[in-house]
């Protein structure tokens, strides 16, 4: 649950430039959070050394993946609704192979190879550099299958090709897995235990990216404050490790400002935050760089204290709130936006009333917001009672986006009348003649494209919003440009 789904690009297929020599065709689609669509870079760049050029038809394909995810039920189905689509295809066209990869992968592998046989090739997130071995047991008419969790693998020595990307903004992993053991969310058990990447790979792929035009940067990971490198290794081992290593590890803050240094006209965001582990360092330093955004996810799940032991938040509802008050008090413009679980096993009316009450504290920017879905493997789907009818549910969830909508309303009027520096990403969606791109907090602007162009640093002042853009002119280039 706290990692951010794009609705808009669920199922996207990705497309890259063709390799001269590669004969074979490889369609990819990815469902879930952004780990997943960076992950199926990584896939692609791995594929192509293999002679694989994507493609966008399914009919043409010899190769079909889809990237999963296990977070919500939704996205589940919607993956079994393709897997059948796959394999009607695959009727016609008996020599493609079909394949599942990520969380959903590592969760029912054996469901989709031994039961359901509806698949040739099953590979969990920690096992893409195995494709070319899986591929050639596939080739060999033998099923494949590798989900075995790495204590190691982060993936730092492969650079990810940037499918359909816009040019200006790219994601950059910086760790996998998760140590946070929350009750209603399985990734620790399909993408395993914490790991850090080497932070000399990160600054070189993002000095990469810098010089191929790229101006902004979302250090992706489960729980980036939980970032900690010390040469290697899983971070519940640190205690292990040698005065020299624990001496020159390298924490989330710390690699914030070896970024923010690296490339002074970049600017970096970063995803996902865990109330638990971000620290004052990293507001610090957020607030000593100006090219860092002022801008923190930070799911919170609850505002009960009694709910938020149930999901095993190592946090309450008043840290939580010292959090805030300190993010605001260090960075007075900081945008935040939540994640929001309601109905929730055993959440009682007071529950629901104390998450609204949060809310009217915080007054986030925005926020995704879900019903309670029970996902098989979690600690709550093995000890808990789905027991909030599924009316009360909505009505709850329904509750928390009004009230949502009514703070991003006002947290968006407080920008009229500013002058802000917005990053241009591309044309509006309603209007050819508008650029759309986002300012330091995150939200949407648009404005008239006049003489700008994709990529530049514009000010813009605003004059107008409605909940979720800012709608304004721009009066220049920014010093960034």
């Amino acid at each position: 649950m706290e990692k951010i789904i794009d609705e808009n690009k669920q199922g996207e297929t990705l497309i890259l430039d063709n390799k001269k020599g590669n004969g074979k065709k490889l369609f990819i689609e990815s469902y879930g959070c952004q780990m997943n669509f960076s992950d199926s870079e990584i896939v692609a760049s791995i594929l192509a050394d293999q002679g694989y050029n994507t493609t966008q038809s399914l009919e043409e394909a010899d190769l079909v993946l889809v990237n999963t995810c296990s977070i919500r039920d939704k996205a589940e189905q919607t993956v079994r609704k393709r897997l059948a689509k796959y394999n009607a295809v695959k009727q016609i066209n008996p020599k493609m192979k079909v394949g599942v990869l990520g969380c959903m992968a590592e969760r029912l592998k054996h469901k989709f190879l031994e039961e359901e046989k509806i698949v040739d090739l099953v590979v969990g997130p920690d096992a893409y550099k195995d494709l070319p071995n899986l591929l050639a047991e596939v080739e060999d008419g033998r099923d494949a299958i590798n989900v075995i969790l790495s204590k190691e693998e982060t993936y730092g020595d492969i650079a990810p090709v940037r499918l359909n990307s816009n040019g200006v903004t790219a994601f950059v992993s910086i760790t996998r897995g998760c140590d946070n053991m929350c009750t209603f969310c399985v990734v620790p058990f399909t993408r395993g235990r914490e790991r850090s990447r080497d932070p000399q790979s990160i600054v070189e792929e993002i000095n990469d990216l810098w010089s191929k035009g790229f101006k902004e940067v979302t250090l992706l990971g489960q729980n980036v404050d939980s970032f900690l490198w010390y040469g290697g290794g899983l971070k519940k081992d640190f205690s292990k490790a040698s005065d020299f290593e624990k001496a020159t590890a390298v924490n989330f803050s710390k690699l914030l400002e070896l970024c923010a240094k690296a490339q002074p006209k970049m600017r970096f965001r970063f995803s996902t935050s865990n109330p638990q582990d971000l620290t004052l360092d990293v507001i610090r330093t957020m607030a000593k760089f100006n090219n860092i955004c002022n801008y923190i996810h930070l799911p919170v799940q609850s505002g009960s204290n009694r709910i938020l032991k149930e999901m095993n938040r190592l946090h309450t509802r008043e840290e939580y709130f010292e959090l805030i008050d300190n993010i605001k008090k260090l960075i007075p413009d900081c945008a935040i936006s939540q994640d929001m679980i309601t109905g929730f096993p055993t959440e009682t009316e007071q529950d629901h009333q104390d998450t609204l009450s949060l809310m009217d504290y915080v007054k986030y920017d925005f926020g995704f917001m879900f019903a309670y879905s029970e996902r098989p493997g979690t600690m709550a789907a093995r000890k808990m009672e789905d027991d909030i009818p599924a009316d009360v549910k909505k009505r709850r969830l329904n509750d928390i986006i009004q009230l949502q909508q009514i703070h991003a309303l006002q947290r968006t009027q407080a920008h009229i009348g500013k002058i802000e520096e917005v990053l241009i990403e591309k044309s509006s969606k309603r209007s050819d003649e508008h650029w759309s791109g986002r300012n330091s907090q995150s939200t949407v602007v648009v404005f008239p494209k006049e003489q700008y162009n994709v990529g530049e640093f514009v000010n813009v002042k605003i004059n107008d919003c409605t909940s979720a853009t800012l709608i304004g002119e721009a009066v220049g280039y920014s010093k960034n440009n």
